[in-house]
């Protein structure tokens, strides 16, 4: 297991005119940050010598790197994704702007598939002006899945108290319903139980699954999809010994406080998990990206172009998501020390058994199996 102290953070600097380096910068310089990991900022010195200036943030200095094999520990590391020329213009989407943000993910990712570095911490980037030939997606989240090849991940927004998936994310609402089917919704029930148990440490995690229609359908008075389609993922979840339930409508469902006795929830499109997300967690709350080979985290805020350079940003999100990083790793390498040598299951042959033993196990035996 590595040390806590040296896993190693790559941080990408995101909109290099939003306030990506301001919750960088207030982050960092919290000394005891440099505890727990070694951060590694993909980005610009002289940007970051910018926004330091502009915000009057003195109590953080970087080590300025050309590659991981030369980062120092205990030392806040910076390597230089972009061009020297590039130009900061706060609170405005520009072409440079979108081009440094894609330049500083590209090369984290690159360093992250071949484990220079641990995990990977992206700031807010413009979801428009980072779209060119080599991004064509619509976040973070599909790039990294491209880039790692893997097909079945889910967005997981985290929180102390909250953690909700959803199953499609950044699509028209128009072709929400379309988009779903059982196998869809099977695989992100899946995804999420195995990350609760995987990444968070959640033994045997609860799940809650949404209905698509108001108050789930009705029974097939409101729209066919919560009987059709959730419901039959949710008893084949069970059956795979998920503790999944629902589907739950969401209105109730939050209203009536149920989400407390749930590990997460899996909500059935973007705004149906992430409007009562952010209005309980917003300042607090951390995009994870579950499914994926490695850690991936952000805030679960945007560039803010209307405040950028005021040093009125709170870096709260930005450090949960620091923390969460640090805390998934853990988690990931204990369960992999218990998991390594699983004991080998044997099938008993019925032709091979004394009949005098009696080998019908206890409901109670058969749970331990």
């Amino acid at each position: 297991m590595t040390k806590q102290n040296t896993i190693r953070i790559g941080i990408t600097h995101g909109d290099i005119n939003g306030i990506g380096y301001e919750v960088i910068l207030k982050t960092l310089s919290d000394p005891r940050i440099l505890e727990m990991c070694t951060p590694i900022v993909y980005g610009s010195p002289k940007v970051a010598a910018y926004h330091r200036k502009a915000l009057n943030i003195n109590d953080v200095s970087f080590n300025h790197i050309r590659n991981t094999k030369e980062l120092l520990h205990k030392k806040a590391n910076i390597i230089n994704c972009v061009d020297e020329n590039v130009r900061v213009e706060l609170g405005k989407s520009t072409n440079e702007a979108g081009i440094s943000s894609f330049d500083a993910l590209d090369r984290a990712t690159s360093d992250l598939q071949k484990g220079h570095i641990d995990a990977l911490i992206t700031a807010p980037i413009n979801k428009d002006n980072i779209q060119s030939e080599e991004f064509n997606f619509p976040g973070h989240t599909e790039f990294l899945a491209q880039k790692f090849e893997t097909k079945d991940y889910a967005m997981l927004m985290v929180s102390e108290s909250l953690k909700i998936g959803v199953v499609t994310t950044h699509i028209p609402i128009s072709k929400v319903s379309e988009s779903l089917n059982k196998d869809t919704i099977l695989s992100k029930i899946r995804i999420i139980a195995k990350s609760l148990q995987q990444d968070f440490a959640i033994t045997k995690p609860r799940i809650a699954v949404f209905g698509l229609n108001p108050h789930a359908g009705d029974n097939g008075l409101i729209g066919t999809e919560d009987k059709e389609i959730i419901l039959p993922a949710v008893i084949q979840a069970k059956k795979e010994g998920i503790m999944a339930l629902g589907p739950y409508p969401a209105d109730g469902f939050f209203g009536s406080e149920d989400y407390r006795k749930f590990d997460a929830i899996l909500a059935m499109y973007h705004d149906q998990g992430l409007i009562p997300f952010k209005l309980a967690s917003f300042e607090r709350g951390v995009n994870y990206t579950a499914g994926l080979p490695a850690i991936r985290t952000s805030p679960a805020h945007g560039t803010a172009y209307a405040i950028a350079g005021e040093g009125k940003a709170s870096p709260e999100s930005f450090r949960q998501a620091l923390y969460l990083a640090i805390d998934i790793h853990k988690n990931r390498s204990i369960y992999s020390e218990i998991s390594k040598n699983p004991l080998k299951r044997y099938d008993i042959n019925p032709n091979q058994v004394d009949e005098s033993v009696d080998i019908e196990a206890s409901d109670e035996e058969e749970d331990t199996l």
